[in-house]
């Protein structure tokens, strides 16, 4: 993103035209950035010269200072811009910061060194001051030429390099480097401090994770038992519903075997009359009328046989006397018995498990009784029934009888 020279804009011109004007005690400003976002805004200003800007850097920011400085040569103001990246700045940031370069340079117009430091090497006064000397065009200085042609007398022996210490300076370095030394420790302890911070954060996540997990399946399985225990239920009031309807259907089938049993006691009663009086007539008849009609049915075939041996023209032989016997009419009393509609058989149950039923006979009528007894008494002739034995016919030579020629 672009720098935002417009949040700040007034403070920002303040700062600057301060350092610019000649008649204006304050020598440097500094600028940076507001937290981690592009607005530029004023970080401090001073008149203690380079030595004074130069502990105001950071290490872990990125910073612009503008500063004025006489220039060592021609004893002319001259200007300088730091672009100052610290070492504890993340690449990131260090490349979004270095495409604001060019907006800085336009803002702070009329500098005339330009360095890019990182460190507390790139920015010493004397480097500093160094290449402003180099940077004026003409390494000419009128105070060092004028006391070039001057005699000053005898020369004093070369000694060594020794300097006096400067307490002030010893003072300041030294508290400069106690205070990144300070600094670097902190950023140290912060970044051990968020390490365990996340630790515990993880940790806490896992335990809750757990947690919950546990929790879900206790109530996974309180959920699962509780309905095993309602389709047992379930299962049980079914099965009892199930038992007291056949309960009552058993009650019910007793009450209606019970009521009928009650009903129907009158009419097994009567039927076992009815079955023994049948009984008793039965019994006291002397003539069976199934046996007059087996008697008729032999005379019948009997007369049959002798018709057909009468006859002339036809072959006497016992094969087809027997089917003609079969093929014969059937005897003169069945359309009488026919003609009389029989009542159904009336089955008679006893009151008693293992008495089987007794079927009554049905009740004929008297004219019909009388009338059948009257038709074998007739008819009735005190035979021996002869078994039908096959016979082989006599010899004779001719089987074939013709009939008598009659003369004109």
């Amino acid at each position: 993103m672009a720098l935002n020279l417009s949040r700040n804009g007034p403070a920002l011109q303040e700062a600057y035209g301060r350092v610019v004007a000649s008649a204006s005690p304050t020598d440097w400003a500094l600028f940076t950035y507001e937290g981690n976002s592009n607005d530029l805004r004023v970080a401090g200003t001073g008149d203690g010269g380079l030595e004074e800007m130069v502990e105001e850097l950071n290490s872990g920011k990125v910073m612009y200072a503008f500063c004025r400085v006489k220039d060592p040569n021609s004893g002319l103001p001259k200007y300088v811009l730091i672009n100052w990246f610290g070492e504890g700045v993340n690449d990131v940031r260090k490349g979004a910061c270095a495409n604001h370069v060019s907006s800085v340079v336009n803002f702070l117009k009329g500098a005339h060194v330009t360095i890019n430091a990182r460190a507390d090497e790139d920015v010493e006064p004397e480097t500093i001051m160094e290449k402003v000397a180099k940077a004026s065009g003409a390494n000419y200085n009128f105070y060092k030429e004028g006391s070039k042609f001057q005699d000053a007398g005898p020369q004093a022996p070369v000694g060594s390099v020794y300097q006096k210490t400067n307490a002030m300076s010893e003072i300041k370095r030294v508290g400069k480097d106690n205070f990144w030394a300070k600094a670097e420790k902190d950023e140290e302890n912060r970044r051990l401090e968020e390490k365990r911070k996340a630790e515990e954060a993880r940790q806490h996540l896992e335990k809750e994770s757990r947690d919950r997990e546990l929790k879900e399946a206790s109530l996974r399985e309180r959920k699962y038992k509780e309905r095993a225990q309602e389709i047992d239920a379930q299962r049980k009031f079914q099965q009892q519903q199930e038992t007291n309807s056949r309960e009552q259907e058993k009650q019910q089938w007793k009450e209606q075997e019970e009521a009928r049993s009650k009903k129907g006691f009158p009419r097994r009663s009567e039927s076992v009359e009815k079955a023994q009086e049948a009984a008793s007539l039965i019994a006291q008849r002397s003539v069976n009328p199934r046996e007059i009609f087996k008697q008729k049915e032999r005379s019948m075939s009997t007369e049959a046989a002798a018709t057909i041996s009468s006859q002339p023209g036809k072959l006497r032989s016992p094969f087809l006397q027997e089917r003609n016997q079969v093929e014969s009419p059937a005897s003169p009393f069945q359309p009488a018995t026919q003609d009389v509609p029989l009542p159904p058989p009336v089955v008679v149950r006893s009151s008693g498990p293992d008495t089987p039923p007794v079927f009554p006979v049905p009740e004929l009528g008297n004219s019909v009784r009388e009338e059948n007894h009257k038709a074998g008494a007739a008819t009735y002739q005190p035979e021996v029934e002869q078994e039908a034995v096959y016979e082989e016919p006599p010899n004779q030579h001719v089987l074939y009888d013709e009939p008598p020629w009659e003369q004109d």
